[in-house]
């Protein structure tokens, strides 16, 4: 005989047989907007944005690298400011905007951000380039004319191992003209 207990509360709480031994599994179900659809999952409340967005919606863009937020390999753009989606826990995204690299991409077309990059040869291994797209979409987004300063500040947060990051701030600066337009 299969005993099942279901409390509903904000979440649910659900008793799942598992041989002689029952194991308990809480779920939550959160929607959200990624990259202009709405989307509903059901998971586990203590999963992170990042977990979601790789392992129930299958989005590979953002990168798990850290999981402490000191990479940005994992950056994504919560209601217009960038996140590390590792520190972000999916229940803070109910109701959200969220929009990562695959996002950005337009009718097949890529952003001036991701086309700069191409052009300038600031891609290498390609790990940690969508966080650093996002973040200067995020920048460009709301500031259109930066300067290296605000560029470099706005970059701080992701860390790239294989360039000395001159090609990707000259990048940024090309994506801004080109973004202007």
């Amino acid at each position: 005989m299969v005993n099942t207990l279901l409390i509903v509360l904000d979440f649910r709480l659900e008793k799942v047989p598992s041989s002689e031994k029952t194991a308990l599994r809480i779920e939550k179900t959160v929607n959200f907007r990624l990259n202009g659809e709405q989307v509903t999952v059901k998971c586990p409340p203590a999963y992170t944005l990042l977990e979601v967005l790789r392992e129930e919606l299958h989005v590979t863009g953002p990168k798990e690298d850290c999981a402490k937020g000191e990479c940005g390999a994992c950056t994504v753009i919560k209601d217009g400011a960038p996140v590390c989606s590792c520190l972000v826990l999916v229940s803070q995204a109910e109701g959200s905007e969220i929009m990562t690299s695959e996002g950005l991409v337009k009718d097949g077309r890529l952003n001036p951000v991701q086309e700069a990059f191409i052009e300038q040869g600031a891609v290498q291994c390609g790990h940690c380039i969508p966080g650093m797209i996002v973040s200067a979409s995020a920048l460009l987004m709301r500031n259109q004319h930066p300067t290296v300063d605000e560029i470099r500040t706005a970059l701080s947060g992701n860390l790239c191992r294989c360039t000395g990051y001159s090609k990707i701030i000259t990048a940024v600066q090309e994506a801004a003209k080109n973004w202007r337009q």
